[in-house]
């Protein structure tokens, strides 16, 4: 028998049996999240490669009960962080407080300390406060008191903000946004999802209602298979003609780092791996590089606010993909 043949008729129950597994898991959250099931692969695909998720939309539109619905399918730990322009440091890291009865100081910790963090509209908080879930959110671990705490795995920050308010809000500063894998937008449903919404709401199906349907083990199960997603050499080149076209654009300022390279890279072969596949195709780069590069780019123009600018920065990332030669 051939040997790829052979390696494929071996893989195929395994990939069966994730796509299988990530179907409940997906199944799970549309039970409360309607019509909606591309941003529920999006936030799984940015899950299982150990990203992190900014959803920037209005208020209403199930930012919320995403996260929440998200946290409930796993036997996790969910902390809902409401940002606030008071909100210190040490709300969220924790504080060191002295023990007379160990005559020392302990540290008592923080609500960051969790599986799953919803950072809520993280824009209205101090610049000093958003940068504290830096060291988080790229090392998985924080330093307080000279003294280092790792944190809960798997470890997911998803964080809200409305783009369309400006007064009393922070613009999140670009090593913040850097530290997000993906940016999306929710969307309002559409006419077919939203008269299900209504039809439900007279008897509503609660987020609390929702069964664990995996284990925080088996998720870091899944998420030690995503490197070894293959990625051929072609779709590397294909990944750096991307990056680089968001250097060389006249309507580029700074345009995409090394970082967001990987993390292209990294979404692709989550996507691939929720799709069943242990190879990445073109469409899954395609199809991903908007959410994962339009943040990481500074337009040389900003348009009429933060929202034209997003928009700009997506529609940018669009036209750059038409005019990057796609591998066959």
């Amino acid at each position: 028998m051939n040997k790829n043949k052979e390696t494929a008729m071996n893989e195929a129950p395994a990939l069966q049996e994730v796509r299988a597994e990530v179907q409940k898991i997906e199944a799970n959250i549309q039970r409360v999240i309607i019509g909606k099931a591309n941003v529920v692969r999006l936030v799984l695909a940015t899950l299982l490669a150990r990203g992190h998720l900014l959803i920037e939309d209005v208020p209403g539109v199930g930012k919320t009960t995403l996260a929440r619905a998200l946290s409930k399918c796993f036997d996790s730990r969910f902390q809902r962080i409401q940002f606030t322009s008071d909100l210190l440091p040490s709300d969220i890291l924790g504080v060191s407080i002295y023990s007379r009865q160990k005559e020392d100081f302990e540290f008592h910790p923080g609500p960051i300390f969790a599986n799953f963090i919803l950072a809520d509209e993280i824009n209205r908080t101090t610049p000093k406060t958003q940068s504290c879930l830096l060291e988080a959110m790229n090392r998985g671990h924080i330093s307080v008191d000279k003294q280092t705490y790792p944190l809960p795995q798997p470890f997911l920050v998803l964080a809200t903000q409305n783009p369309t308010e400006f007064h009393g809000t922070y613009p999140l500063p670009n090593s913040q946004m850097d530290r997000f894998l993906m940016r999306i937008r929710m969307g309002y449903p559409s006419a077919d999802a939203e008269k299900e919404i209504l039809r439900r709401g007279l008897s509503p199906i609660s987020v609390e209602e929702l069964e664990a349907v995996a284990t925080t083990e088996e998720i870091l199960q899944l998420q030690r298979q995503i490197p070894a997603i293959r990625v051929e050499e072609s779709l590397l080149d294909y990944i750096i003609r991307i990056v680089e076209a968001t250097r060389q654009s006249r309507h580029v300022e700074l345009g995409v780092s090394p970082r967001g390279a990987l993390s292209l890279q990294r979404a692709a072969q989550a996507n691939a791996f929720l799709e069943g596949r242990d190879y990445i195709v073109p469409d899954d780069v395609k199809s991903l590089a908007s959410p994962v590069l339009a943040h990481r780019i500074i337009l040389t123009s900003y348009g009429d606010g933060p929202q034209a600018s997003s928009r700009k920065s997506e529609e940018l990332v669009q036209d750059l993909l038409d005019s990057v030669e796609v591998p066959l």
